[in-house]
């Protein structure tokens, strides 16, 4: 197993006088830049300033999805992308996405046939790769699919089938796999300027270790801004005056029970009052009730959700649950910012802002990719690094990633040993012998959740956490499931954490205050 630790990292940062890509941000773009480019044998680093997927890439709605809704647009090219996509990625990380069923509860006439009528066209798109066909319900069938929706008025539905993952922990999966392929990645390493050479073209970065505080001079072939909602940051350090690429978007998501919706089947609302579609998906034990759009006019590492977005999710998801949730019900409100083209003309809708994602070559030579979404990743990537090979007059090497299993992936689809630690893939078994080194560390870190202690201790030691929020946020979800269960479990993740790494008491109270005013963001208003 490669090691993937950030001392080995900073080795090899240090003995690595040239780099054939630099890639700056560690989200769903950079680290799939980072497994493409690795893999075609790249001399490859990753830079990203504060944790892996700490932004957008840990706050999407967990699909693996087409985008049904972008075929009512009639973006029918971006959703067969997404569709092929969504294969490879269930195939490729079967460890941490899977198929999901989908239920659409119809109580008007004519919604049951043309519902049907869009997923099958859906159906279509996806052809060989499709994951199971969409189909009518009864009213009695939909209702037993769907425990929990409101019966009253229910004149059936349509089920359909999409992919569901586990976000930021597939951005680590991602962030392991470019290192097994020998990649460089380093977190809390922010990039603070933008070298050039005497003609003009940018030739490498200065970075800064936010741990120790040293400044390194990088030199590379090409240098990628793959950092989504925070590109325009990037690209003002190459042209200052450069004009805004992106407009962030703000999408809201609220965290319930599981006795809300209580089967394994997620509920999808195709209509809501701004014109949006609205999803309630279990998710790890609870349910998952998401997005909203608000355009928003900065770009934030943290954003809150507003009030009002909080109400509009309660109140569209109460109007088709038997019992609709109030504020009290919420155990966790988390929001992200997805990273839109900036319209040109004022006043487009977010809705009809273009999701495709585009690629931009400075004057300079700087690539910048942005939009997208989680799905395209992959094919993100390839175009990236296709588009660099050039850039950087870089050896041709075919892009290998359609077929590449990701780190962890099970040899075969064999159920594991031990499904709380699925997620780990072929690493579950590494994560039995920390049980058998210490019997203590198999306790969970809070009641009602499969977390156990010797996670903790991996994440530490084999996935670069370096805080609490690290562990608590992205390498167990605990925060995005039920952030008063986070915050009583922060003292002795800390307390472990600095064991671990070797850090005093001053560190544990800071980390302490520090999640405490995080965490804050997460509970109900």
């Amino acid at each position: 197993m490669h090691c993937f630790t950030r001392e080995t990292h900073l080795t090899q940062l240090a003995e690595t006088p040239v780099w054939d890509v630099l890639i700056i941000g560690g989200g769903a773009t950079g680290l799939g830049v980072a497994v493409d480019a690795a893999s075609r044998g790249y001399r490859i680093l990753l830079l990203e300033r504060t944790d892996f997927a700490q932004g957008t890439s840990s706050r999407s709605t967990k699909l693996v999805h087409g985008g049904v809704r972008y075929l009512a647009q009639g973006q029918v090219g971006l959703v067969r992308e997404a569709l092929r996509e969504r294969a490879r990625l269930l195939r490729n990380a079967p460890h941490l996405a899977y198929r999901q069923a989908f239920v659409i509860p119809c109580y008007r006439w004519w919604e049951r046939p043309w519902y049907l009528l869009g997923l099958k066209l859906y159906d279509l798109l996806a052809g060989r790769r499709g994951i199971g066909g969409a189909h009518l319900l009864s009213a009695a069938e939909a209702a037993q699919h769907l425990p929990g929706v409101q019966p009253a008025g229910l004149r059936g539905g349509v089920r359909y089938f999409d992919g569901q993952f586990d976000d930021a922990r597939l951005a680590l999966t991602l962030a392991r796999t470019a290192a097994d392929h020998g990649a460089t990645v380093l977190n809390y390493m922010a990039v603070t300027g933008l070298q050039k050479d005497a003609t003009g073209r940018v030739c490498g970065a200065t970075a800064h270790d936010q741990e120790t505080g040293r400044t390194y001079t990088l030199q590379a072939n090409v240098v990628v801004n793959a950092t989504g909602v925070f590109v325009d940051e990037v690209l003002r350090l190459d042209t200052p005056a450069a004009a805004p690429l992106v407009r962030p978007s703000q999408g809201v998501h609220v965290v319930l029970p599981a006795d809300f919706l209580p089967g394994p089947e997620a509920l999808m609302i195709p209509q809501t009052p701004d014109g949006r579609v609205l999803f309630a998906v279990p998710w790890l034990g609870r349910v998952v009730v998401g997005t909203t759009d608000t355009l928003v006019p900065q770009a934030t590492l943290e954003p809150l959700a507003q009030a009002e977005e909080i109400r509009f999710i309660l109140e569209t998801a109460g109007r088709y649950l038997t019992r609709p949730p109030q504020l009290h019900d919420v155990l966790s409100i988390w929001a992200g910012l997805r990273p839109l083209a900036a319209p040109t003309q004022a006043g487009a809708a977010t809705k009809e802002i273009s999701r495709s994602h585009k690629l931009l070559v400075s004057a300079s030579g700087l690539l910048t990719i942005t939009g997208g979404k989680w799905t395209t990743y992959r094919q993100m990537a390839e175009d990236v690094v296709d588009r660099a090979q050039q850039l950087g007059s870089l050896p041709v090497q075919a892009c290998r990633t359609a077929v590449l299993p990701l780190h962890g992936a099970p040899a075969s689809n064999l159920p594991l040993p031990n499904a709380a630690l699925s997620a780990y893939g072929s690493d579950a078994a590494a994560l039995q012998q920390l049980l058998a080194e210490n019997p203590a560390w198999a306790a969970p870190v809070a009641p009602g959740f499969p977390y156990v202690w010797a996670e903790v201790v991996w994440a530490a030691r084999h996935e670069m956490a370096r805080t609490v929020a690290d562990v608590l946020a992205r390498r167990l979800r605990l925060l995005f499931l039920d952030a008063r269960a986070a915050l009583a479990a922060a003292p002795a993740v800390v307390q472990l954490l600095a064991t671990e790494l070797g850090h005093s008491d001053v560190w544990e109270q800071q980390q302490l205050a520090e999640f405490r005013e995080l965490a804050a963001g997460y509970l109900t208003p």
